[in-house]
Parts: structure tokens; sequence; C-alpha cells
């Protein structure tokens, strides 16, 4: 059988570098690879070819590809995104929009299926107070999406992007029999850790930033309060729910975003595990009004059941396995 040509864009980044190291130990893939920076050490024997640079501009190159299946990961994360909400509506709507028309282009012209896989977030959530945001509980796909910074505006008109191209482009829904098409699937993420790489623009980073200071003895300042919850989730479990979406069948899904969920921490019990584990680390907390406005909009859990019913997700590490199997073991190796 043919290897698959795949391209894993933002490969630089913490899901990116795990999700090639994946798909090269699964074999049957030819990885080609697009970031800002050039291939880390980790990675770099295991693409094809690697195009770096502004993703806008070399969009125009993957014309000359045949891509199986594309994962569209690069992004202006939240914290980043607020800094410079222009450069990231070009980062994230522009690159996605080029990427989607160059792949529903191919896709109908050499009648050949597509699979486009984006990554979404809890940031298309938005909660206008604390009160509301607790009574709520977990979360729906179609509720509460209302979001509050740049980050998830573009997220969620990239989502709606993806549903016009991959449904609705020419009304081929209105076709008895429609032409080949793009497919595109989206996972709206919680919070994602790695102990192998350090986290980097991101709101939910408090959690994973904490850790990696304890495991180095260096002291940490936390942006959020204590009481701040949000739903995260073990960065194998992440590329896990990735390749399980990209395997599903197209006629089990009745509609292309999906929750995940693994667990839900306070800020506190991310500071009570370092403690714990590292019991000279130093922690205190000093809320940044702005990243903990953030924060707060989101929702403390997200309801997954139809990504359960529909392709059987389920996540591998708990709250305790992942700290004990996963994160403790590895972050002490990292920085022993």
């Amino acid at each position: 059988m043919a290897e698959k040509q795949v391209l894993v864009t933002g490969a630089c980044g913490e899901i990116g570098q795990a999700l090639v190291q994946s798909l090269a130990k699964r074999g049957g893939y030819r990885i080609f690879s697009a970031d800002l920076a050039p291939l880390p050490d980790a990675i770099a024997s295991l693409v094809d070819e690697h195009f770096q640079g502004d993703l806008v501009i070399k969009a125009k190159y993957f014309y000359d590809y045949d891509f199986d299946v594309i994962f569209h990961l690069a992004a202006s994360l939240s914290s980043t995104a607020e800094k410079s909400p222009e450069v990231a509506h070009r980062i994230n709507v522009d690159g996605t929009m080029l990427l989607l028309s160059m792949a529903a282009y191919r896709s109908e012209k050499y009648e050949k299926e597509v699979k486009f896989l984006f990554p979404s977030t809890i940031a298309v959530y938005g909660f206008p107070s604390l009160k509301e945001k607790t009574a709520a509980g977990q979360i729906k796909e179609n509720e509460w999406n209302n979001p509050q910074t740049m980050y998830g505006c573009t997220k969620l008109h990239c989502e709606k992007l993806g549903l016009y191209y991959s449904s609705f482009m020419g009304q081929r829904h209105l076709d008895p029999n429609p032409p080949t098409m793009l497919d595109f699937r989206a996972i709206r993420f919680p919070g994602l850790i790695s102990a192998f790489t350090v986290p980097n623009g991101g709101t939910s980073d408090y959690g994973p930033e904490m850790l990696h200071a304890a495991a180095q003895f260096k002291p940490y300042v936390c942006f959020v309060r204590e009481d701040t919850k949000i739903s995260f989730m073990a960065m194998q479990d992440a590329v896990k729910s990735l390749l399980m979406l990209m395997d599903a069948p197209h006629e089990n899904l009745t509609y292309p975003v999906y929750n995940i969920a693994a667990f839900s921490l306070t800020a506190r019990e991310f500071s009570e595990w370092s403690l714990k584990s590292f019991p000279e680390a130093k922690i205190t907390f000093e809320p940044n009004i702005q990243r903990q406005g953030i924060v707060d909009s989101w929702p403390e859990d997200l309801d997954d059941s139809m990504a359960r019913k529909e392709w059987g997700w389920k996540p591998d590490y708990d709250v305790e396995r992942f700290f004990n199997e996963y994160f403790l073991p590895e972050i002490r190796k990292r920085y022993e």
C-alpha cells in the first residue's frame, strides 16, 4: 500500500512534535511539516520536507503536493493573540482559510478525499460571570459559544470556515451525488500539558509552567487565583484523540466539531501536586487582571459524550495516572 502524505503545520510546537513522532511510529506516512522555526533535532529525521517561514506566504507551495491528511496546528495562542490581535487574525484565520481552500480545490479537482484535522479550543466558549460559569458545569459543543478573546474568536471562525468548505461551498449538501470533498474534523482541546516541551503563549499554561518551574527548583509566580479551575489533558491523550478522529469512519460522525476532556484542576491543586513532589518549590499567586479574566470566561469542564459515542474517545490519563505514571517520572528525568 502506498504511503499517505501528511502535512503537519505548527510542527515545532508542543502538539506538533508529539504528533510527528506518533505518525512516524505508526508507519505508512510521508510526513511534511511547516513552521516559522527550523525543525528541532527530536523530529528532524522523521520529516521528508520542512517548509520554514510564514504560512500565509508558504501556503501556495502546497498546491504542488498530494496530501491525504492535513493537521493544521499552527496558530497564535491566547495570551500572544491578545497582545497582537491583528497579527493573530492573519495567522489563525487567513492561514487556515488558505489551507482549506487548497485542500478543497485538490479534493474536488482530483476526486480524492482529503482529511483536514483542526485543533480548536475551550477558548471558543465564553461566560459573562464566574457565577454562570460555576452553575453551567459541563458544557456541550453548542452551548456558550461566545468567545471573549481574539484566539477564541479566530478558532470559532475557523470551525465555521471548515464546515463551509466541507459541506456548503457550492451548496453541495443539496446535490444528491455530491463530489468527493474536503473532510473537515475539529477537536476542542482543554489545556494541554507535556513533560517534554515547555509551553509558550497559552493562557492555560500556568499549570504546566508551575510544574516545570518546580522541577527545576525555580520560583514561580502564578498569574491566576488559587481557585481558578479549567479542564486539562496529557499531551499523549491530545495526540491520541487527533489520530482517533482521523481514523473514524465518516459515516459515524454527525458533526465535525467535538469536545474532549480528561480532568479538571484548580491552580491550588496544581501547586499542591508541585509541592508534594518538589517540597522546595516556591510558588506564589499574583493574578494578572487580563489573563485571569480570560481563564474565568472558560468552562470548568467539557461534556465529551458525543466524541465518546461517535468515535470511541476515552482518555488514558486521569489526574492520578497523569501525575504518577507520566508527568512526574518524565519531568524528573528531564531536569535530573
